[in-house]
């Protein structure tokens, strides 16, 4: 009898822990059209979102000029600010946290990809800034020698204000600088900073990173080829810990998001998003090759012990590359930089960066996809 019992007690045990494992897919609510965040005058790219200590919801995203079409994220970006009395919205634009201030600083020309995260009164916004000495083209390409010295500038910085309004407080140096070792995996660029509150307490960073392949040279403006040897190796991901919010971030040298079947694509997995629970370590990437959710473009769930091994989790899909609509039909695009709105732990949208082909011409227009999960 007690052999039973205690049979019993395990089975138990098994279904609640079966019962906790992570399955946002099985959360998505089909989208309409009130779910975009668009603004006729700008290309909108992403969306980060915090409930405040004021319990309204605060949106930091990025924009820049329409007519100067969607390359020019890299030369022309800035992150912008919007608020809401509930978490679908409206939101509302209500400033330019962190315009351009300058090509003298790190961080001058371009601000992009924001993560907002508050802790201890305070919020801090992560984000990529970069600059150039070098006014570029106009309108933009990656064809563009120009264009390559921006994207090579790309650093990781953190501002930090009182209230979501501003004003925010700059550093006048990166938190995630490149690598002084040429064969590091970071040695050309750090960008799209993924950052939020680990297991412990502490601050974790996922980070974008590209090395310097043999043969690198900087960008030559006297050529117009040299941008080919100056873009650098493959797209890889790494990890960085810190005690505080403002840093100084301590990087781990092993790249991320790995495997074995996929040595030499250029990239396999793009864009994290990252929280923590008291256990472990959770991610959501767009699936670039579909290897973790067998489709392209989709997103994929990623869970971590200790922040440096990653598999993907027995739920992968959070989200399919084709979304599903309220009329019962799917889009025809993905989302792209996805962010997740957390609420006492548990995530309730997802933001996600949406290009829209205008006239035949891809990407023709970008805005924010709010995503709503169910929330029992």
């Amino acid at each position: 009898m007690r052999s039973l019992i205690f049979l019993l007690c395990i089975i138990c045990q098994g279904t609640s822990i079966l019962a906790q494992e992570m399955n946002i897919g099985a959360l998505v609510v089909p989208v309409d059209e009130k779910c975009k965040f668009i603004d006729s005058d700008y290309h909108i790219w992403g969306a980060s979102v915090v409930k405040g200590f004021d319990g309204k919801y605060h949106m930091f995203y990025s924009r820049w000029k329409y007519e100067l079409g969607h390359m020019a994220w890299v030369t022309h970006s800035e992150i912008a600010y919007a608020v809401a009395e509930k978490a679908e919205g409206p939101y509302e634009h209500v400033n330019v946290a962190l315009p351009a201030r300058g090509r003298e600083f790190w961080d001058g020309t371009t601000t992009h990809n924001p993560t907002i995260i508050k802790q201890s009164g305070k919020y801090y916004l992560y984000y990529m800034g970069t600059t150039s000495a070098v006014e570029a083209q106009q309108p933009t390409s990656m064809k563009n020698k120009d264009w390559w010295m921006y994207r090579n500038n790309q650093r990781i910085g953190v501002a930090w204000s009182e209230n979501p309004s501003g004003p925010w407080h700059r550093l006048d140096h990166p938190i995630i600088d490149v690598a002084e070792n040429d064969d590091a995996p970071d040695a050309l660029m750090t960008s799209n900073p993924a950052i939020n509150i680990s297991p412990n307490g502490g601050v974790f960073a996922i980070y974008k990173a590209v090395g310097k392949q043999k043969g690198w040279k900087p960008v030559d403006m006297t050529t117009n080829e040299s941008w080919q040897v100056a873009k650098g190796s493959q797209v890889k991901y790494m990890l960085a810990f810190a005690d505080h919010p403002l840093g100084p971030f301590k990087k781990e040298s092993k790249t991320i998001f790995e495997l074995e079947e996929a040595n030499g694509e250029h990239m396999i997995a793009e864009d994290p998003y990252v929280w923590s629970d008291h256990q472990q370590y959770y991610a959501i990437v767009t699936d670039i090759k579909g290897y973790f959710t067998g489709d392209k473009g989709a997103l994929a769930l990623m869970e971590s012990k200790d922040g440096l091994h990653w598999e993907a989790g027995k739920f992968p899909k959070v989200l399919p590359s084709k979304i599903p609509k309220q009329d019962g039909t799917t889009t025809s695009y993905k989302i792209e930089r996805p962010q997740l709105l957390l609420e006492e732990g548990k995530p309730t949208q997802i933001f996600g960066a949406l290009g829209i082909t205008v006239d035949g011409v891809y990407r023709g227009h970008a805005c924010n996809l709010r995503i709503p999960l169910s929330v029992e």
